[in-house]
């Protein structure tokens, strides 16, 4: 049986406090699963900045590859040093090293090389003035295209990056070795599941794709 939702249902309430400020209740209902990566940057002191990140999405358009981030904070590191290097990179994790990855939202002070007191290894890119992580299987070199408020005075922004160069294990994209999808490929985040009838809330988790054929 389908069921309606046009304003928040009384049992959804706060995992913790101005949680329901910074993400909406229909991200919690409806729990839509995004890729999961890490964007890079140099601050301006030149030290290694990781955002774990998801809420995007890719797509082609005449021969160009282009990644919309759906909300990036205007009070965070991120947005600061987009603005001001104008590039990025997108590093893709396997489950392998996504432990690591998430010791990046401890360490991120303005003076923290964050990639590297996170366990991973910083690489120089290719095209762009911008970190990569070696450990990611799928790095994408990507340089600032536009910013675009949610709504007037939003606290975050929808950004447009446009793909200058790619780098990928090849072994990822031969799918009869590690490949793409499943438990070795991409990762998918899903956003604190909330049972709207009963406010029962699923912590935070990631998934795998399995491939239908």
């Amino acid at each position: 049986m389908k069921k309606e939702f046009t304003t928040k249902p009384e049992k959804i309430m706060e995992a913790w406090p101005g949680e329901l400020s910074s993400f909406s209740w229909q991200d919690f209902v409806t729990a839509i699963p995004s890729p999961l990566f890490l964007i890079t940057t140099y601050k301006s002191n030149g030290k290694e900045n990781a955002c774990l990140q998801s809420w995007s999405t890719f797509i082609g358009d005449s021969g160009e590859f282009i990644c919309i981030i759906g909300s990036v904070s205007k009070h965070g590191h991120l947005y600061q040093t987009l603005n001001e290097t104008k590039c990025c990179v997108l590093n893709f994790p396997s489950r392998d090293v996504y432990d690591k990855c998430t010791k990046t939202i401890d360490n991120n002070g303005f003076d923290d090389d964050e990639i590297t007191m996170s366990g991973l290894t910083a690489e120089k890119a290719i095209t762009v003035h911008a970190p990569r992580i070696k450990e990611c299987f799928l790095n994408i070199e990507c340089e600032l295209l536009w910013e675009h408020e949610h709504f007037e005075n939003s606290n975050s922004v929808t950004v447009a990056l446009k793909a200058t160069h790619i780098c990928m294990d090849s072994e990822r994209y031969d799918e009869s070795k590690l490949g793409r999808y499943g438990k070795t490929g991409y990762m998918f985040n899903i956003n604190s599941l909330r049972n709207p009838d009963t406010g029962e809330v699923t912590p935070d988790c990631y998934g795998a794709m399995e491939l239908y054929k």
